[in-house]
Parts: C-alpha cells; structure tokens; sequence
C-alpha cells in the first residue's frame, strides 16, 4: 500500500467544510468525513485510477458531497495537496 502524506492545506480545507456541513444539519460534518475518508483509503489502494487533470495531479470526485480530492503520485507515497468543492476554481491547488 501507498504511504499517504496529507498536506495542511487539505487537512484545513477539509476541516474547514465539515464544520460548514454541521452548521447546517448536526451530523452532517462527521458524515462528510466519513464519505472523504473512505475516498482517501480507496485513492491509498488505487491511486492511478484515477483521472490526471494537469501534469502529474490527479482528482478523485467523492460521492454523495461535491468534492474534488486533489492529489500526486510519487514513488511509493500519495500527497493530498488539496480538497476543494467542485465549484471552486481548481487552480487554487497550484499555489500550494
């Protein structure tokens, strides 16, 4: 299996949405993190089934909740460089 590293930006963004998710129904954060959870142990599983979208940074879509969980590849260890709504300009991965 991948070594997963999770870079800030995606612990803070992914945070930052379950909180908005429970201000709006109680429980719905903690499910969120469920759903992404489960996303980031099949992308550790398979990571290069998912769709390259610019140079070497791949997205997997989670299901039920529209997000995008930006990552690379390299050697034996997966960065999540970023977990974004879908509506949300994409490029913002880039500057970090």
């Amino acid at each position: 299996m991948y070594k997963l590293i999770v870079k800030p930006f995606a612990e803070e963004d992914a945070a930052k949405a379950a909180v908005w998710y429970n201000d709006k129904s109680k429980g719905l954060g903690n499910e969120f993190l469920l759903v992404l959870d489960a996303k980031i142990n099949e992308i550790q599983r398979n990571p290069n089934r998912f769709q390259v979208i610019y140079k070497n940074i791949r997205r997997a879509l989670t299901s039920r909740f529209p997000y995008g969980i930006f990552f690379i590849v390299e050697h034996d260890t997966i960065y999540i460089l970023a977990i974004l709504h879908t509506s949300r300009n994409p490029k913002i991965w880039k500057d970090r």
